[in-house]
């Protein structure tokens, strides 16, 4: 069996002890309710990821630039032209994740919206979803669910 390993999803900042950085990365822990400062880092090589997509399509024609678009604003981005996607930064991307989406619908505080769904007690159009950093559609945002477990589920796994 052959082993094949895992590319990572993200890069390190390349100054460890940028203190301005470090204060802006700890107040989004806070607001978004986030785990680790990884979290912040993969949402930043996504919008790179977007931007240089986005980059690369400002000299081709225009029908690959609306498809660009048309996902983009699918996934929820506000976006109507390229230089609005090369505007997008990585706090875009964090208000699109279903934690950040649980706090600012249901009202739900940030470290309680990720236990809601570590503990699948949240669902996405009918399906139980357990990953915090699942992206929300724009048409998904409204069908966001919290599911309450009953007192007579909870007796009968007690049986």
């Amino acid at each position: 069996m052959t082993w094949i390993r895992k590319k990572r999803k993200y890069s390190r900042p390349r100054k460890a002890f940028d203190m301005k950085r470090i204060e802006q990365e700890n107040e989004m822990l806070k607001i978004y309710g986030l785990k680790s400062k990884r979290e912040i880092w993969k949402a930043d090589s996504e919008i790179g990821r977007i931007r240089n997509q986005a980059k690369e399509l400002i000299g081709e024609d225009s029908e690959k630039q609306e498809r660009l678009l048309e996902k983009l604003k699918k996934m929820g981005f506000q976006v109507n032209t390229i230089a609005d996607v090369l505007a997008l930064n990585k706090e875009n991307w964090l208000r699109r994740r279903l934690q950040s989406i649980l706090i600012m619908k249901k009202g739900v505080k940030p470290k309680q919206a990720r236990q809601l769904i570590a503990h699948k007690h949240v669902a996405v159009d009918g399906k139980k979803v357990n990953i915090p950093s699942f992206i929300v559609s724009v048409e998904n945002e409204n069908k966001i669910q919290i599911i309450q477990k009953t007192k007579e589920m909870q007796e009968g796994k007690a049986e």
